[in-house]
């Protein structure tokens, strides 16, 4: 499945409602339109009301009047992000997106003990989907935006929202790759040592609804000759949908290099909170903010 048509899947979902948390910014407001002509969600905009509008009359003038769009005044960002979550807390809207914000200040929010997300303790984790040219299925990265040097308890919830955002794009039983620089364990890499745990984990059904296998290193994870030569037998060796990274640097840098390099396309969210959270970047596309939206629209209708 492209990321075009899963979004054509989300527009085919019950409108679902968007609180963007300061969403006083040209770019924002583009995705906004843009989501709006493929039918996609609802929004309620949170943050300067003058300059939204005026950024409406200039630019985006099929926003004026129109009853998808609910605009609320926050003269402050940190505001702006207490109302959006507010409003996700409160079922008045379903998913969360960042707006012109600075990320730790909407995540303070997020975390809140009063009005926050958080679901029971749980790690939230950056969740990408990408559509790679020449390659015949999606494939998944994570985590490459919150964890710095995730320990294996971080990982098995890693695995666990990954998992969840793959099945809600119709991969019911995703094939997990833990990525180490080396196929084997190796007692002086830690990365080869919590692949091969968090491997044993789900054979003893601790990790669910998936298929655990590595170390793996990427080529043999992606790639069914490259694990041939190798003599890797396995159910995930060239055949993975997520990737599991072993640390922030090993994810940022595969993630930029594959839409740098490769012209990959990218759809990303944060997952493990009570509602999908589109955490955007302002280098992103407009196309890839709306991929993100896609996204977050069949998490939050799974």
């Amino acid at each position: 499945m492209l990321l075009h048509s899963l979004v054509n899947r989300a527009a085919h979902y019950n409108k679902q409602t968007i609180a963007i948390a300061a969403a006083d910014e040209k770019d924002i407001l583009e995705t906004v339109s843009l989501a709006l002509e493929h039918n996609l969600a609802k929004f309620q905009l949170f943050g300067d009301q003058e300059k939204i509008f005026e950024i409406i009359h200039d630019l985006f003038p099929k926003l004026m009047n129109n009853d998808s769009v609910k605009v609320v005044h926050a003269p402050e960002k940190e505001i702006a992000a207490e109302l959006a979550v507010g409003a996700v807390s409160r079922n008045e809207a379903t998913i969360l997106m960042k707006g012109h914000i600075p990320t730790a200040m909407i995540l303070k929010a997020v975390l809140n003990k009063e009005y926050g997300l958080r679901k029971d303790r749980r790690t939230l984790s950056h969740v990408a989907v990408f559509e790679i040219p020449e390659y015949d299925r999606f494939i998944i990265l994570t985590d490459a935006g919150m964890h710095i040097a995730p320990s294996l308890e971080d990982k098995v919830e890693i695995i666990t929202n990954a998992v969840e955002v793959a099945r809600s794009i119709g991969i019911e039983q995703p094939l997990v790759a833990p990525i180490a620089a080396v196929e084997v364990i190796n007692p002086a890499m830690a990365a080869t040592i919590d692949a091969a745990l968090l491997s044993q984990m789900n054979n003893r059904g601790q990790i669910k609804n998936c298929v655990v296998d590595g170390p793996l290193a990427l080529d043999n994870a992606i790639s069914s000759i490259a694990a041939e030569q190798k003599g890797i037998k396995s159910m995930v060796a060239g055949k993975a949908d997520i990737l599991l990274m072993p640390s922030i640097e090993v994810g940022n840098v595969l993630y930029k290099s594959l839409i740098y390099f490769a012209q990959s396309k990218v759809g990303g969210m944060i997952a493990g909170a009570r509602a999908p959270i589109v955490l955007t970047s302002r280098s992103d596309s407009a196309e890839s903010k709306l991929y993100s939206l896609g996204l977050a629209i069949c998490t939050a209708q799974q």
